[in-house]
Protein backbone atom coordinates (compact mmCIF):
# COMPACT_ATOMS: atom_id res chain seq x y z
CA UNK A 1 0.00 0.00 0.00
CA UNK A 2 2.86 2.42 0.83
CA UNK A 3 4.44 1.76 -2.58
CA UNK A 4 1.10 2.39 -4.32
CA UNK A 5 0.65 5.67 -2.44
CA UNK A 6 4.17 6.71 -3.43
CA UNK A 7 3.36 5.93 -7.07
CA UNK A 8 0.17 8.01 -6.91
CA UNK A 9 1.96 10.93 -5.28
CA UNK A 10 4.69 10.82 -7.93
CA UNK A 11 1.96 10.77 -10.59
CA UNK A 12 0.27 13.82 -9.06
CA UNK A 13 3.61 15.62 -8.81
CA UNK A 14 4.33 14.90 -12.48
CA UNK A 15 0.84 16.08 -13.44
CA UNK A 16 1.42 19.30 -11.51
CA UNK A 17 4.65 19.83 -13.45
CA UNK A 18 2.80 19.44 -16.75
CA UNK A 19 0.01 21.80 -15.73
CA UNK A 20 2.39 24.39 -14.28
CA UNK A 21 4.68 24.05 -17.28
CA UNK A 22 1.84 24.68 -19.71
CA UNK A 23 0.49 27.61 -17.73
CA UNK A 24 3.77 29.29 -16.88
CA UNK A 25 6.49 28.45 -19.36
CA UNK A 26 4.93 26.36 -22.07
CA UNK A 27 6.45 23.09 -23.25
CA UNK A 28 9.86 24.64 -23.87
CA UNK A 29 9.98 26.30 -20.46
CA UNK A 30 8.97 23.07 -18.75
CA UNK A 31 11.73 21.10 -20.51
CA UNK A 32 14.36 23.72 -19.64
CA UNK A 33 13.28 23.78 -15.98
CA UNK A 34 13.28 19.98 -15.77
CA UNK A 35 16.78 19.73 -17.28
CA UNK A 36 18.17 22.39 -14.93
CA UNK A 37 16.59 20.75 -11.87
CA UNK A 38 17.88 17.32 -12.97
CA UNK A 39 21.43 18.63 -13.34
CA UNK A 40 21.25 20.24 -9.89
CA UNK A 41 20.01 17.03 -8.21
CA UNK A 42 22.17 14.56 -10.17
CA UNK A 43 25.31 15.53 -8.28
CA UNK A 44 23.56 15.20 -4.94
CA UNK A 45 22.23 11.76 -5.91
CA UNK A 46 25.49 10.44 -7.35
CA UNK A 47 27.70 11.65 -4.51
CA UNK A 48 25.08 11.48 -1.73
CA UNK A 49 27.17 9.15 0.43
CA UNK A 50 30.27 11.36 0.35
CA UNK A 51 28.40 14.68 0.60
CA UNK A 52 26.15 13.89 3.57
CA UNK A 53 28.76 11.94 5.53
CA UNK A 54 31.19 14.82 5.10
CA UNK A 55 28.57 17.38 6.18
CA UNK A 56 28.11 15.60 9.51
CA UNK A 57 31.81 14.76 9.97
CA UNK A 58 31.00 11.04 10.03
CA UNK A 59 33.90 8.68 10.68
CA UNK A 60 34.26 5.24 9.13
CA UNK A 61 34.66 2.62 11.86
CA UNK A 62 35.99 -0.91 11.92
CA UNK A 63 34.51 -4.11 13.28
CA UNK A 64 37.18 -4.15 16.00
CA UNK A 65 35.98 -0.74 17.23
CA UNK A 66 32.23 -1.50 17.19
CA UNK A 67 31.78 -5.30 17.05
CA UNK A 68 28.12 -5.32 18.18
CA UNK A 69 27.09 -2.66 15.66
CA UNK A 70 28.95 -4.44 12.86
CA UNK A 71 27.36 -7.76 13.77
CA UNK A 72 23.85 -6.25 13.67
CA UNK A 73 24.47 -4.55 10.31
CA UNK A 74 26.00 -7.68 8.75
CA UNK A 75 23.28 -10.05 9.95
CA UNK A 76 20.48 -7.78 8.74
CA UNK A 77 22.21 -7.16 5.39
CA UNK A 78 22.44 -10.92 4.85
CA UNK A 79 18.80 -11.33 5.87
CA UNK A 80 17.78 -8.53 3.50
CA UNK A 81 19.93 -9.95 0.68
CA UNK A 82 21.88 -6.72 0.14
CA UNK A 83 25.65 -6.06 0.15
CA UNK A 84 27.28 -5.16 3.46
CA UNK A 85 27.19 -1.34 3.66
CA UNK A 86 29.97 0.80 5.09
CA UNK A 87 29.46 1.72 8.74
CA UNK A 88 29.95 5.24 10.09
CA UNK A 89 29.68 6.99 13.45
CA UNK A 90 28.92 10.65 14.16
CA UNK A 91 30.16 12.01 17.48
CA UNK A 92 26.83 13.52 18.50
CA UNK A 93 24.82 13.22 21.72
CA UNK A 94 21.50 13.58 19.86
CA UNK A 95 20.28 10.01 19.17
CA UNK A 96 19.62 9.43 15.48
CA UNK A 97 20.65 7.41 12.42
CA UNK A 98 20.51 7.57 8.64
CA UNK A 99 21.48 5.65 5.53
CA UNK A 100 22.80 7.07 2.31
CA UNK A 101 24.20 5.96 -1.04
CA UNK A 102 22.87 5.89 -4.59
CA UNK A 103 22.31 2.11 -4.59
CA UNK A 104 22.86 -0.96 -2.39
CA UNK A 105 26.38 -1.38 -3.82
CA UNK A 106 27.39 2.13 -2.66
CA UNK A 107 25.53 2.34 0.64
CA UNK A 108 26.50 3.55 4.09
CA UNK A 109 24.75 3.30 7.44
CA UNK A 110 25.52 5.99 9.99
CA UNK A 111 24.54 6.20 13.66
CA UNK A 112 25.30 8.80 16.29
CA UNK A 113 27.12 8.00 19.51
CA UNK A 114 23.96 9.18 21.26
CA UNK A 115 21.84 6.42 19.75
CA UNK A 116 24.41 3.81 20.75
CA UNK A 117 24.11 4.89 24.37
CA UNK A 118 20.31 4.75 24.76
CA UNK A 119 19.27 1.74 22.64
CA UNK A 120 19.74 -1.91 23.46
CA UNK A 121 20.77 -4.46 20.81
CA UNK A 122 17.19 -5.37 19.84
CA UNK A 123 16.15 -1.72 19.46
CA UNK A 124 19.28 -0.96 17.45
CA UNK A 125 18.50 -3.87 15.14
CA UNK A 126 15.08 -2.33 14.46
CA UNK A 127 16.72 1.00 13.58
CA UNK A 128 19.38 -0.60 11.35
CA UNK A 129 16.68 -2.71 9.67
CA UNK A 130 14.76 0.50 8.91
CA UNK A 131 17.85 2.11 7.36
CA UNK A 132 18.75 -0.97 5.32
CA UNK A 133 15.19 -1.02 3.96
CA UNK A 134 15.74 2.53 2.69
CA UNK A 135 18.84 1.22 0.91
CA UNK A 136 17.06 -1.83 -0.50
CA UNK A 137 14.10 0.26 -1.70
CA UNK A 138 16.44 2.81 -3.35
CA UNK A 139 14.73 5.63 -1.51
CA UNK A 140 17.60 8.01 -2.26
CA UNK A 141 16.72 7.62 -5.95
CA UNK A 142 13.00 8.14 -5.31
CA UNK A 143 13.61 11.25 -3.20
CA UNK A 144 16.01 12.60 -5.85
CA UNK A 145 13.40 12.21 -8.60
CA UNK A 146 10.76 13.89 -6.43
CA UNK A 147 13.19 16.72 -5.64
CA UNK A 148 13.96 17.13 -9.35
CA UNK A 149 10.31 17.48 -10.35
CA UNK A 150 9.55 19.79 -7.41
CA UNK A 151 12.65 21.80 -8.26
CA UNK A 152 11.53 22.17 -11.87
CA UNK A 153 8.16 23.50 -10.69
CA UNK A 154 9.94 26.04 -8.45
CA UNK A 155 12.05 27.16 -11.40
CA UNK A 156 8.93 27.61 -13.52
CA UNK A 157 7.48 29.73 -10.72
CA UNK A 158 10.65 31.81 -10.72
CA UNK A 159 10.23 32.30 -14.50
CA UNK A 160 6.62 33.34 -13.92
CA UNK A 161 7.61 35.92 -11.33
CA UNK A 162 10.07 37.52 -13.73
CA UNK A 163 7.54 37.35 -16.56
CA UNK A 164 4.97 39.13 -14.40
CA UNK A 165 7.49 41.76 -13.30
CA UNK A 166 8.39 42.66 -16.86
CA UNK A 167 4.84 42.31 -18.22
CA UNK A 168 5.68 39.85 -20.95
CA UNK A 169 2.11 39.62 -22.24
CA UNK A 170 0.43 41.17 -25.21
CA UNK A 171 -3.26 41.86 -25.85
CA UNK A 172 -5.72 44.20 -24.23
CA UNK A 173 -5.00 45.78 -20.85
CA UNK A 174 -7.77 43.78 -19.11
CA UNK A 175 -6.55 40.50 -20.60
CA UNK A 176 -2.96 41.29 -19.72
CA UNK A 177 -3.92 42.10 -16.14
CA UNK A 178 -5.87 38.87 -15.87
CA UNK A 179 -2.94 36.88 -17.25
CA UNK A 180 -0.52 38.44 -14.78
CA UNK A 181 -2.82 37.73 -11.79
CA UNK A 182 -3.26 34.11 -12.91
CA UNK A 183 0.47 33.78 -13.43
CA UNK A 184 1.28 35.11 -9.97
CA UNK A 185 -1.31 32.78 -8.39
CA UNK A 186 0.19 29.79 -10.20
CA UNK A 187 3.71 30.89 -9.29
CA UNK A 188 2.77 30.95 -5.59
CA UNK A 189 0.58 27.85 -5.40
CA UNK A 190 2.46 25.42 -7.66
CA UNK A 191 5.73 25.31 -5.65
CA UNK A 192 3.78 25.13 -2.38
CA UNK A 193 1.73 22.16 -3.57
CA UNK A 194 4.83 20.51 -5.08
CA UNK A 195 6.66 20.80 -1.74
CA UNK A 196 3.72 19.29 0.13
CA UNK A 197 3.60 16.35 -2.30
CA UNK A 198 7.37 15.87 -2.07
CA UNK A 199 7.14 15.73 1.73
CA UNK A 200 4.18 13.33 1.54
CA UNK A 201 6.33 11.01 -0.59
CA UNK A 202 9.04 11.19 2.08
CA UNK A 203 6.52 10.26 4.78
CA UNK A 204 5.27 7.25 2.80
CA UNK A 205 8.84 6.01 2.38
CA UNK A 206 9.26 6.20 6.16
CA UNK A 207 6.23 3.98 6.71
CA UNK A 208 7.59 1.48 4.17
CA UNK A 209 11.01 1.51 5.84
CA UNK A 210 9.40 0.97 9.25
CA UNK A 211 7.61 -2.11 7.94
CA UNK A 212 10.77 -3.43 6.31
CA UNK A 213 12.82 -2.75 9.41
CA UNK A 214 10.31 -4.58 11.59
CA UNK A 215 10.43 -7.61 9.30
CA UNK A 216 14.22 -7.65 9.05
CA UNK A 217 14.74 -7.37 12.81
CA UNK A 218 12.09 -10.02 13.45
CA UNK A 219 9.91 -8.05 15.86
CA UNK A 220 8.02 -4.78 15.17
CA UNK A 221 8.20 -3.88 18.87
CA UNK A 222 11.99 -3.52 18.67
CA UNK A 223 11.62 -0.56 16.31
CA UNK A 224 8.55 0.77 18.16
CA UNK A 225 10.53 0.92 21.40
CA UNK A 226 13.49 2.54 19.61
CA UNK A 227 11.30 5.21 17.99
CA UNK A 228 9.80 6.10 21.37
CA UNK A 229 13.25 6.63 22.88
CA UNK A 230 14.51 8.54 19.84
CA UNK A 231 11.51 10.86 19.80
CA UNK A 232 12.05 11.74 23.46
CA UNK A 233 15.78 12.20 22.92
CA UNK A 234 15.30 14.56 19.98
CA UNK A 235 12.61 16.56 21.83
CA UNK A 236 15.01 17.25 24.68
CA UNK A 237 17.80 18.44 22.40
CA UNK A 238 16.88 18.87 18.71
CA UNK A 239 19.57 19.56 16.15
CA UNK A 240 20.36 23.18 15.42
CA UNK A 241 18.15 24.36 12.57
CA UNK A 242 20.23 25.53 9.63
CA UNK A 243 20.41 25.05 5.87
CA UNK A 244 22.28 21.76 6.26
CA UNK A 245 19.85 20.15 8.70
CA UNK A 246 16.80 21.35 6.76
CA UNK A 247 18.21 19.85 3.53
CA UNK A 248 19.00 16.47 5.12
CA UNK A 249 16.26 16.11 7.78
CA UNK A 250 14.37 13.58 5.63
CA UNK A 251 17.31 11.16 5.80
CA UNK A 252 17.22 10.59 9.56
CA UNK A 253 15.06 7.91 11.17
CA UNK A 254 13.29 10.58 13.25
CA UNK A 255 13.00 14.23 12.32
CA UNK A 256 15.93 16.01 14.03
CA UNK A 257 14.09 19.34 13.87
CA UNK A 258 11.04 20.49 15.76
CA UNK A 259 8.07 21.66 13.72
CA UNK A 260 5.42 24.26 14.52
CA UNK A 261 2.27 25.24 12.70
CA UNK A 262 1.12 22.85 9.95
CA UNK A 263 3.72 20.39 11.19
CA UNK A 264 1.93 17.35 9.75
CA UNK A 265 1.76 18.84 6.24
CA UNK A 266 5.30 20.18 6.12
CA UNK A 267 7.14 17.41 7.97
CA UNK A 268 9.55 14.98 6.33
CA UNK A 269 8.37 12.23 8.70
CA UNK A 270 4.99 10.91 9.85
CA UNK A 271 4.10 11.55 13.49
CA UNK A 272 6.17 9.18 15.61
CA UNK A 273 3.11 8.08 17.60
CA UNK A 274 1.43 7.01 14.32
CA UNK A 275 4.51 5.05 13.31
CA UNK A 276 4.62 3.32 16.69
CA UNK A 277 0.92 2.44 16.49
CA UNK A 278 1.37 0.89 13.05
CA UNK A 279 4.26 -1.20 14.35
CA UNK A 280 2.16 -2.36 17.30
CA UNK A 281 -0.59 -3.35 14.86
CA UNK A 282 1.99 -5.42 12.97
CA UNK A 283 2.99 -7.11 16.23
CA UNK A 284 -0.63 -7.86 17.09
CA UNK A 285 -1.03 -9.36 13.62
CA UNK A 286 1.85 -11.71 14.27
CA UNK A 287 4.26 -10.15 11.72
Amino acid sequence: MNYFKTFLLMLVLTGLLIVAGGAIGGEQGMIIALILAAVMNLGTYWFSDKVVLSMYHATSVTEAEYPELYSIVRNLAVRGNIPMPKVYIVEEDIPNAFATGRNPQHAAVCVTTGIMRILNANELSGVIGHELTHVKNRDILISSIAATVAGAISMLAWMAEWGAMFGGFGGRSDDREGNIIGLIAMAILAPLIATMIQLAISRQREYAADKGGAMLSGNPLYLASALNKLEEGNKEEPMQANQMTHATAHMFIVNPLRGGTFKSLFSTHPATEDRIEKLKEMARGGI
